[in-house]
């Protein structure tokens, strides 16, 4: 009767993590590494409403669908790392962000990515505000390349196909990421009602009209499901640990991409592990 239990346990954690991350269609790609040389600030962490920019950019993808997350840091990497932490996503690092461009830290994303995902989001970090609908409304569209477009002008986020993430990954670069997607396919566009995907925070002039943007449109749901017993011990963020761990093979290595202390993780794993009644992780020397 035991063992029966504990299967039938086994079969409800693998369907809630398979679901949760493991099957996931949908990731994004968020770029992180610049160094904000003309706004004078650290763009990421500056305060939109009550919460950072990265903060909300991670919080609207998550509300439109996208389940694992990638963000590419390099300048004040630490920081942003540490900033971001709590919201249960990758991060990757440009090491060469003082000499590349944009492109190639979008790069390192979306290789990650390619063979994880069936489709791809694409923003920068300095572009918070577009809605949840305009990404539902980009993901509905087939295309290899969907662009949002509003009032005459692209904006972001993007999506992409896996099919045209790995043709510009070995791409040339000419033109940076404009310039790959040019060669890439045919580029569809979606008319969007969403001043949001247009307003990015490049200089102080930008940031205060991004303010001013963001105090006429507030509220936002957030739903969240873990397990629990008399406590919650099993929620997206010892899911994703448990998704990183299958791809690094090293506990250390996925606490390392999600910023979170190898003692942090292993309390996590214990945890889930001591309620569930068996094991989650295989420990090897």
């Amino acid at each position: 009767m035991k063992k029966q239990l504990a299967k039938m346990e086994r079969a409800v954690l693998y369907n809630f993590y398979r679901n949760e991350v493991h099957d996931m269609a949908t990731g994004a790609v968020i770029t992180a590494a610049g160094m904000s040389s003309r706004m004078g600030d650290f763009k990421p962490m500056l305060n939109v409403g009550s919460i950072s920019i990265a903060h909300r950019v991670v919080a609207t993808l998550k509300q439109a669908g996208a389940e694992l997350i990638v963000v590419v840091t390099g300048f004040r990497a630490d920081d942003l790392e540490r900033h971001l932490s709590p919201d249960n996503v990758i991060f990757l690092r440009n090491e060469s962000y003082a000499s590349t461009k944009m492109f190639d830290s979008a790069l390192i994303g979306l290789d990650y990515l390619r063979t994880r995902c069936d489709r791809i989001l694409f923003t920068p970090v300095d572009i918070p505000l577009f809605t949840p609908e305009t990404v539902a409304a980009l993901l509905r569209r087939d295309g290899d390349i969907v662009i949002p477009r509003c009032g005459g002008q692209t904006g972001h986020p993007i999506v992409l196909s896996s099919a045209c993430v790995d043709r510009i990954v070995r791409d040339s670069g000419e033109g940076g990421l404009q310039g790959a997607l040019e060669r890439c396919g045919e580029i569809e566009y979606v008319e969007v009602d969403d001043g949001g995907t247009l307003h990015d925070a490049d200089t102080p002039s930008d940031y205060r009209s991004l303010l001013a943007f963001h105090n006429r449109r507030l509220l936002r749901p957030v739903v969240d499901i873990s397990l629990a017993a008399e406590n919650s011990f099993f929620d997206s963020r010892i899911a994703m640990l448990l998704f990183l761990i299958d791809g690094t093979r090293s506990v250390r290595l996925a606490c390392k991409q999600m910023q979170i202390s190898y003692s942090s993780g292993w309390k996590l794993i214990n945890a889930s592990e001591h309620e569930l009644g068996f094991d989650l992780v295989n420990r090897s020397q």
